[in-house]
Formats: C-alpha cells, sequence, structure tokens
C-alpha cells in the first residue's frame, strides 16, 4: 500500500515530462484534415460572366480582335455593298432650293467662270425702271448672293485654296447693285412725300375723295370741235380768188 502511495508523485512528473517533450506538430490535428471537401454541380462552361469595362472592344479595323463574348449577331452575314447601284430618286429641275447654285447638278463654279459677270447697276440706270423692274433686279440679287455664299461655303469645308478672290469680286458688284437700288427707292419715297405736301395745299386737289376724281380744277375751258371747224374753212372759198375759170371746149 505505501508503495503504491510513493510511486503516484513519480509517475505524475513522468507524465508532465512526457507532455513537454512532445512536438507541436503531433499535439495539434492536421488543418487539412478539420476542413470538409469542396462540393459543387456547377460546369465551368457557365462561369459568370464579368462585365468588360472596354466599350470599344472589338472596333479597332488594324488588330480585328472581336468581342471577348459572342453576340446575338455573330452568326448572321454582313450585306455585301454594291458599288454601280444607284437608287431612282425624283428629282425637280424646278425646285426653288437649287438657286443655291450657279446650275442644276453643279456644286460651284470654276475661277474662270465666276469672273465672267459685268457691272453693277447705276443709280442713274435705275431711276428710269419701273418698280416692278426693281423688284425682280433686287430679288435676283438675292439668289446670286445666296449661290455666293453656298460656294464660299464648299470652298472652305473641301479646303481647294483658291476660288475665294473671284468671289468677293462678284459679291462686290452685287452689292453695288442692292445699294443703288435702295438709293433710287429713297428718292421716290421723298419724291411722293413732297407731292403729298404739295397736293394737299393745292385747293383744286381733293386727296379724301370718294369718286376717285381727285384732281377737281375751278374752272374749265370751252370745248371747241375742231374737226367741225376745219370741214367749213374748207368749204368756204378764200377771199379774192373767186371761180374757178372755165376752160372752153
Amino acid at each position: 500500500m505505501s508503495g503504491t502511495q510513493n510511486l503516484r508523485p513519480a509517475m505524475g512528473c513522468a507524465m508532465r515530462f512526457a507532455s513537454t517533450v512532445r512536438s507541436p506538430s503531433m499535439a495539434q490535428p492536421p488543418i487539412a484534415s478539420s476542413r470538409a471537401a469542396p462540393f459543387s454541380t456547377t460546369s465551368h462552361k457557365c462561369k459568370r460572366k464579368t462585365r468588360d469595362n472596354n466599350k470599344k472592344r472589338g472596333v479597332s479595323s488594324l488588330y480585328r480582335s472581336g468581342p471577348r463574348e459572342p453576340l446575338s449577331m455573330s452568326n448572321v452575314p454582313l450585306p455585301k455593298p454594291r458599288a454601280d447601284y444607284k437608287p431612282a430618286i425624283a428629282v425637280d429641275e424646278s425646285h426653288g432650293l437649287w438657286g443655291f447654285f450657279p446650275e442644276p447638278n453643279k456644286l460651284m463654279w470654276t475661277p474662270a467662270e465666276m469672273e465672267k459677270h459685268g457691272r453693277a447697276w447705276r443709280v442713274e440706270e435705275l431711276r428710269r425702271k419701273s418698280w416692278e423692274d426693281l423688284h425682280a433686279l433686287w430679288w435676283t440679287c438675292c439668289r446670286e448672293r445666296n449661290m455666293l455664299a453656298t460656294s464660299k461655303a464648299e470652298l472652305e469645308r473641301t479646303k481647294l485654296g483658291f476660288g475665294e478672290r473671284e468671289i468677293e469680286a462678284r459679291e462686290l458688284e452685287v452689292n453695288k447693285t442692292m445699294k443703288a437700288i435702295k438709293h433710287t427707292l429713297t428718292e421716290r419715297q421723298y419724291t411722293w412725300e413732297d407731292a403729298i405736301e404739295v397736293a394737299e395745299s393745292d385747293p383744286e386737289i381733293d386727296l379724301q375723295a370718294e369718286d376717285g376724281q381727285f384732281y377737281k380744277p375751278s374752272a374749265y375751258e370751252e370745248e371747241v370741235d375742231v374737226s367741225d371747224t376745219w370741214a367749213t374753212e374748207q368749204a368756204t372759198p378764200e377771199s379774192g380768188k373767186g371761180e374757178p375759170t372755165k376752160v372752153p371746149s
């Protein structure tokens, strides 16, 4: 009995010494053994599609890489253009928009054609023109300016580098003509206003007449029948001549 009690402290010391000598790898179980094995029934082809941040992918004509994923229209063949195809479009040759061009189906004149123009109209020449003639000439100048503005815009767009001097010279003559028309109409307006003032001060002119007879003279001259007087003078023989002499047979 006493022998068993004496061995217990010695066995306890031996067990504590053995626990300190044991390696840490043997003291702790392996990590892999504590985790569960992965399990999934999803195929690798059905992976989740991530967002493509490149908005211009497949647009390059140099690399021809194409999009990352096939699209719904990938298997659809593209139509091939036809170089010899021209749509039959009916064009009105008398359309008003042709006035912005020198001729139908012609974009602009050459510099040699642009220089073929005359001089501007003078005020002395326009004073003898009627209102209808001045109106027609004014709209002709407007169409000419529209055509020149279109030609100038096409020169800037195409950057041809020539033709601007000829257009400016032609446009200068058109502007001179339009200024002369304005000058002529201003003179006629002033003349009309002066005539109205003179008519208002004339007692024989009634501008408010309802019958349209604005000129009402105060005294009329006696009318003479010129045709009857002339016939009477021809019927009366002249004094001193008498009857014509008869030639004896």
